[in-house]
This record gives C-alpha cells, structure tokens and sequence, in this order.
C-alpha cells in the first residue's frame, strides 16, 4: 500500500466499510446457522444413530459368543467392521459442516471487524483530513507511520498469545473457570492492529499512483521502491518455507511409513505398519479425505488467474464491455475489476475453511501435532494457511477501494504488488501439496 494523496475521499465512501463489514457478518451467520446449526445437527444425529448401534450389536454379539462359548464368527466380526466404518464416515461428515460453519463465523467476524471498524475510524475523521482535491504539487508518495504501529501490535499479541490461548480454552471448557485478565495484552496487540490498518487503508484510498517513488540502488535500479521491498520480502519469505520443506523431507527420507513398507522399501522390512504414520499415509489412499487438499490446490491456482484479470483489467485503457452474460454481470470496467478480486476473496476463503475441515478429520483419526510427523504437518501447512489468510485480508482492502474509488492503469499497483505475494502463496502451496499429501 502507499501513503499519498491525490484524490477527495468523503466519509460517505468509508461509511461503505462499515455497510460492507455489516454484508460479512450477515453472510457469515447465516452461512453458520445452515451449515454449522442446522446441516451439522441433522449429521450429528446420524453419527449417534450409528454410534448406538455399533456398540448395541457389540455388546450383543458378545453375549450371544460367551453363551455359546466360542469367539464372534467372522461374519458377525464383518458386521461390526462395515458399522464401525460407517460410524467413522458419519463422525467426519458432521465434523465438516460442524467445522465449516464455524470457520465461515469466524473469518466473517474477522472481515467485518477489519473493514467495518477500519471503515468507521476513518468515517470519523472530519474530511478535510482527506485532502482537498487539488494538485498542489505536494502529492508525492511518502512513507507512513501505520507499518511500524501494525508490527507493534504484532508484538503485543504474540507475547500474551500463550494467555490468550489457555484463556480460550478455559472458555471453552464449562468445568474451568477462565482468567479473563490473561486476554489483555492480546486484545491490546489487536487493537492495535486494527486502528494501524485503519490508519493504513485511510492513507492509500486516496492514492492515485503518482509520486512512485523509484529504486536507484543495484540491483533494483528503476523499478519502484515497494515492488523491491515486495521481492525483498519474498525471497525471505522463501527462506522461511525452505525450513519446513528441509526438515520434512529430512526426515521423511529416514522413516519407515506404511508407503515405504507397502512399496517394499528394503531399509523397511520386518518394520511393522503404524509405526511412523504421516498425514499422506491418511490422505492419499482415500479420495474423500485427499480430496479438501486437491480442491484447495485448484481454488489457489483459479485465484491467481483471477487476480491477474483484475490487473489486466486495471491496466486496460481501452477496455470494452464484454457481450452475453459477462457483459451483464460486468457492466462497467470498475465492476469487473470489483468482481475478480471478490472471486479471488471467495476462493482464498474457501481455502481456509477447507484446510480446517481436513485438520478437523486429521485429528480426529489420531493424527495430531504431538508427533515428529505431526508437527512438521501442522507447522508447514499451519504457516502457509496463516499467509493465505493475511492475504485476505490485504484483499478485503482491494475489494473496497475497487468498488468506491476504483483502479485504473494509473494506480494498479496496488493489485500488481499484490498479485506478487499471491502468487508465491500459491506456489508454495503446489510444492506442499505434493510433497506432505502425495509423498
């Protein structure tokens, strides 16, 4: 983002914030109460259904074993295992819409506590704080406070995070009584947050993309200095998942998983099954519980796409409108551009609310950040999911200024240095997907 005027933003524009937020929160709660209340409940009776009845025709084959004086037969043990299975089965369908809609709730609170409280912290400023709309020679782009207050508050909610969380889950725990005073710092930190993006988003609105200022350093010389910053940023980023890849596959080359044992590895002879189980040995032999990831991995790729349309459209002087239906539902060039970042925002979300689902499954079959194995899983795809999200949110602010101020050809650099960071999330995600689902 950038911190330059150029353009006359009135409170009416950021009171759409606070309309946009309100849209979220609606769409968020309705979503929860269909999937999360209503279809959750009717799995949730299914699974008890099957769960009385497995253990009913348990304890009855038992019986009926110890008065005859012999062991369950083997088809009565098949009658067992075909219910425990559809047991298991009902289990992981309610823990997906169970788990669905209450991500859905979660990030809808989010998105609306972004860019609705963003939106009325700035709705509260008096507009002749937003520049008055003349070419005063004093538009240049010039750096912003709001970076450094956001990391700040970075700062503050990772070190009462430990407090936050035992706090959380004594919340959730009606046996325990929670010390809402270890929430504190946490919520400060995020308070902070918020007012810095605030400041953030109320400093760029207006920026019309003149002022770049341009890199005269090698090796960046000519290119604008946030574009550098960006690709600075990326290849340390790189760094980071270079870690989780590394030790992953380190560790993964040394052990003997049920992959390794059923493809006859010689290391793994005389190496019983279930000895190192990783998340592929669950995933990847069952196309319902690999199917999240494949899907996940689509959305991702679909989204880049999409927000490389936006910036062509951004950048498309002669824009035309499109015939048929396209054309209807893109009217305008503002529309269109409007309208591929929110399917850009759409699948990023679904992203999200898939790999919770398939964490939800995962622990639920036993595999949990308690294991070597587990750990490097959640770590990796935790990091990844966590960069996924704050991309949204970045996105949330791109969405709204599409839609009031708008981009064109002049300020699309907003969506292009974006569209970077994007990108190498999506590219991550290709190297995670095959190497810790498919390995």
């Amino acid at each position: 983002m950038s911190g330059g005027h150029g353009a006359h933003v009135d409170n009416s524009i950021w009171m759409r914030a606070v309309m946009m937020g309100g849209i979220f929160l609606t769409i968020g709660v309705l979503l929860f109460a269909t999937l999360g209340v209503f279809m959750a409940n009717e799995k949730h009776h299914v699974w008890e259904e099957l769960e009385d009845d497995y253990h009913h025709m348990e304890v009855q084959f038992a019986m009926d074993s110890s008065e005859e004086g012999a062991n369950i037969s083997a088809h009565e043990a098949e009658e067992l295992d075909h219910l425990h299975h559809e047991e298991i089965a009902a289990h992981l369908s309610y823990l997906t819409y169970r788990v669905a809609g209450i991500t859905i709730l979660l990030m809808s609170i989010t998105y609306a506590a972004f860019i609705g409280v963003g939106g009325f912290l700035n709705a509260s400023k008096p507009n002749a704080e937003h520049g008055d709309g003349h070419d005063d020679g004093h538009d240049e782009h010039h750096g912003s406070s709001s970076p450094i207050i956001f990391a700040f508050g970075i700062m503050l909610f990772l070190a009462g995070f430990p407090d936050f969380a035992i706090a959380c889950k004594a919340m959730l725990n009606a046996d325990v009584t929670a010390d809402l005073g270890m929430l504190s710092l946490s919520i400060v930190g995020l308070l902070t947050i918020v007012i810095a993006v605030a400041n953030w988003w109320f400093e760029d609105l207006p920026f019309n993309g003149h002022g770049e200022q341009i890199a005269t350093s090698y090796p960046f010389e000519g290119e604008h200095i946030r574009k550098a910053g960006l690709w600075v940023f990326i290849m340390s980023e790189i760094m980071v998942f270079a870690t989780f890849f590394s030790s992953y596959l380190r560790m993964r080359t040394e052990w003997c998983t049920d992959w390794a044992i059923d493809s006859g590895v010689e290391a793994c002879s005389g190496v019983e099954k279930g000895t190192v189980v990783t998340a592929s040995d669950l995933l990847r032999h069952d196309f319902a519980t690999l199917l999240p990831g494949a899907i996940n991995t689509f959305a991702l790729i679909i989204s880049s796409y999409t927000i490389v349309l936006a910036l062509k459209t951004a950048k498309n002087a002669k824009w035309e409108r499109s015939t048929g239906i396209m054309g209807k539902i893109m009217p305008t060039r503002k529309a269109e551009i409007r309208n591929y970042l929110i399917a850009t925002l759409a699948l990023g979300s679904l992203f999200i609310v898939l790999k919770l689902v398939e964490w939800s499954h995962l622990v639920a079959e036993g595999f949990d950040i308690g294991t070597t194995q587990g750990s490097i899983f959640y770590i990796a795809t935790g990091a990844h999911g966590l960069h996924v999200f704050i991309g949204l949110l970045v996105m949330l602010y791109l969405v709204f200024k599409a839609d009031t101020v708008g981009f064109d050809e002049d300020n699309a650099q907003g969506i292009e240095y974006f569209g970077l960071y994007w990108h190498f999330v999506d590219l991550a995600w290709v190297v995670i997907f095959p190497a810790f689902y498919l390995y």
